[in-house]
């Protein structure tokens, strides 16, 4: 896996009532953010996660083995790890469990469920009664839960009760900084196609 290079800045202007990556659009949502190893998948999630401490929520990671970030970079992006808890799961269906269980809590304004290390088809990972009862606290509790995926941008959403799905694409912006955007292919409030752009540094081992 590569380093995480997590988010520096605030991001691009956009049109008043434009959709964009924040977590005010992302509320209330089940949201999928896929890519394959080289994308800039982590870096747009962890921004989320910051986001939702700053804000004096809380943000959650449920994670299977063999799926990591590396902690000094999330530190190194203002991310508060004291602040987050992480829970390994072994399979798909015990993460969306604990996702049901952490956000029946109404705690958390994000929580996210890593998929990303799984091997395979990825369209029956969790159970649809279990998403849809993610999905109800997510709307309860005005909360946003975000699914991460590897695979690629032709294929289908993880479900039809995916709220919003999107892709990052990372470019080369200056020594030591780099663009990431964020594509919407899926968005059932909006419709597909915006995207939302940030600037981004690399943790202090390569600037």
């Amino acid at each position: 896996m590569n380093a995480l290079l997590q988010s520096a800045s605030s991001s691009l202007p956009r049109p008043d009532q434009a959709p964009a990556w924040t977590l005010p659009d992302l509320a209330g949502r089940l949201v999928e953010l896929s890519g394959d190893a080289a994308s800039a998948s982590l870096t747009a999630a962890f921004g989320l996660v910051l986001e939702t401490q700053l804000a004096g929520d809380r943000a959650a990671w449920i994670t299977l083995p063999g799926s990591s970030f590396f902690p000094p970079d999330v530190a190194d992006g203002g991310v508060d790890l004291a602040a987050l808890p992480v829970v390994r799961v072994p399979d798909a269906r015990t993460a969306g469990r604990a996702a049901d269980h952490l956000a029946r809590s109404g705690g958390f304004g994000l929580i996210v469920i890593d998929l990303a290390a799984h091997e395979g088809r990825t369209d029956a990972l969790i159970p649809v009664p279990l998403l849809t009862r993610l999905l109800g606290l997510a709307r309860a509790h005005a909360a946003a839960i975000l699914i991460l995926t590897r695979k690629s941008h032709e294929d289908p959403s993880l479900n039809s009760l995916i709220s919003l799905r999107v892709v990052t694409v990372r470019s080369a912006n200056a020594p030591g900084r780099y663009q990431v955007q964020v594509r919407a292919l899926k968005d059932k409030r909006a419709g597909p196609g915006w995207s939302h752009g940030e600037t981004c540094r690399g943790p202090a081992g390569v600037r």
